[in-house]
């Protein structure tokens, strides 16, 4: 079974994400808009899984809620066509990723972490810079806070839900 560690921003972020990802985001029906944390991970063994649970309620406690700011919007190109929100990359976000990169966790990163809500992916070169150019004329700022982060798993028809929530702080 396939899982992953992200955080659903509130139901305002998700709207303005999602008014975009119908469009322009082909992944838009498999997981609503999201903040990764942790990229997706494998595990078969039930006991593995009551185990990574136990590390991330541990993780949950070590961080505090921050705040998450939306600065602009950005694109990967030309590594790849994907339009996304750029999350301030502060430093509760940069801990809290490192966090969930450990050896009981699983140190794989197949990217460098820029924190970001995708809104548009696998577009064409001309569609990419036709989206783009509309959107960096409009401003995107907004700002809320983070009190909880997810562990997902991936069902058989690609959908991603959760699987457990763990909210940040000690007096949880």
């Amino acid at each position: 079974m396939n899982f992953g560690i992200a955080i659903f921003p509130s139901k305002k972020l998700q709207d303005l994400a999602n008014s975009y990802r119908k469009r322009y985001d082909a992944h838009y029906k498999f997981i609503p808009p999201h903040v990764t944390l942790k990229s997706t991970f494998s595990s078969t063994e039930e006991e593995d899984i009551k185990r990574i649970s136990t590390i991330l309620k541990e993780v949950s406690t070590k961080h505090e809620p921050f705040t998450l700011k939306v600065l602009k919007v950005s694109t990967f190109q030309p590594i790849n066509n994907v339009i996304y929100l750029k999350i301030d990359p502060n430093p509760e976000l940069l801990n809290l990723h490192e966090a969930l990169h450990t050896e009981e966790l699983g140190t794989d990163k197949p990217y460098t972490f820029v924190p970001h809500l995708t809104i548009g992916q696998d577009l064409s070169d001309k569609e990419m810079h036709d989206v783009l150019g509309q959107l960096s004329l409009m401003k995107f700022e907004h700002e809320e806070t983070v009190d909880r982060f997810h562990l997902l798993y991936q069902l058989e028809n690609g959908t991603w839900t959760v699987y457990e929530t763990f909210l940040l702080g000690k007096d949880q």
